[in-house]
């Protein structure tokens, strides 16, 4: 009988087994000459497809990308800005939230990755048409990916111990509770991620000025 052949090696293959690398084990794990044993193929065999791990990266982080919704930025949505950059910003947090490990590479910006670039493109044009200058919805793109990345890099639940006494009411006063936190992380950052973002979009909407009240 004929051996079974091997699956045909390409971007898709690279992508996909790149990212899962990188949830289980982190950015370092990642390394043609890993990637080429998980595959199953020759090292140079990668270059047929990628320059080097950097691009790799970059394939894996625009892959998170493309996973974010975007549908609440189309011109036949019924939602208003407020409502659609909440809600895209919990659907980007999502995603990156999946993948942590990939933040780092993402929260460098979406450079030349397309989907990275239709993110930043649906954003600024929603807040365009909805009324707010160029110049203003640059900085609520800046804004609001600093905020998202930054919620996703890192849970403020985990950074404290399940231990009581490593929280010494003699020296910390205020953190009788915290050793809590631990077992209550997904409560604490979804909370806390929530309710940044309302006091962020509240804020935008008291700076807001529709085209007819805009001061020419």
């Amino acid at each position: 009988m004929a051996r079974p052949r091997k699956p045909l090696l390409s971007r898709d293959r690279i992508v996909e087994t790149a990212s899962a690398l990188v949830d289980a084990e982190g950015l370092d794990a990642v390394s043609t000459r890993r990637l080429a044993a998980e595959l199953g193929v020759s090292g140079p065999s990668l270059y047929n497809h990628f320059r080097n791990k950097d691009e790799i990266l970059d394939a894996v982080a625009d892959s998170v990308s493309a996973q974010v919704d975007l549908s609440m930025f189309d011109a036949s949505d019924t939602r208003d800005w407020r409502a659609a950059l909440h809600d895209w910003a919990v659907s980007y947090r999502a995603a990156l939230s999946a993948h942590p490990h990939i933040v780092p590479v993402l929260a460098q910006g979406p450079g030349r990755r397309p989907a990275g670039l239709r993110v930043a493109d649906a954003v600024f044009g929603a807040m365009v048409r909805a009324g707010w200058p160029p110049a203003q919805a640059t900085y609520i793109g800046a804004l609001m990916r600093y905020f998202i990345t930054g919620s996703a890099l890192g849970s403020f639940a985990r950074g404290f111990v399940d231990d009581e006494t490593a929280y010494d009411p003699a020296d910390y006063p205020h953190l009788g509770q915290a050793h809590l936190l631990a077992e209550r992380r997904q409560q604490v950052d979804e909370g806390a991620f929530e309710t940044g973002l309302r006091a962020l979009i509240d804020g935008l909407a008291l700076q807001y000025a529709p085209p007819a009240q805009q001061v020419r």
